[in-house]
């Protein structure tokens, strides 16, 4: 399917792009780099091609950094819980009761 070209604004250039994704995502994502870039340059300044890349690899530094956290935070989440389960299963394991006993006497058969 083809898409119409988007013209996103970033760092004061305009850029005409084709993407697989919606064009307010585009311009959100754009909306992103463009505030990554105004940490980094002064206003009115000129921003340079290696200052879009600075801000792209600051961006994905970010990235990988959330990334790592949600792992660390899913493994801790996954110890917990198995730790608990496991504390379950003891206090379980302590207070079972015992089958009843059967009130039916065994029949004998004799041949």
């Amino acid at each position: 399917m083809s898409r119409s070209p988007v013209e996103l604004s970033v760092g004061g250039q305009t850029y005409r792009v084709v993407a697989s994704a919606e064009e307010s995502e585009l311009h959100r994502l754009a909306d992103v780099v463009d505030a990554k870039l105004r940490e980094l340059v002064a206003p009115g300044r000129y921003v340079a091609p290696q200052t879009i890349l600075l801000a792209a690899l600051a961006l994905a530094h970010e990235l990988e950094d959330e990334r790592r956290r949600h792992l660390e935070v899913e493994q801790r989440t996954r110890e917990k819980l198995s730790s608990l389960l496991g504390r379950i299963d003891t206090v379980l394991a302590e207070t079972a009761v015992p089958p009843a006993q059967s009130s039916v006497a065994p029949v004998r058969v004799d041949s």
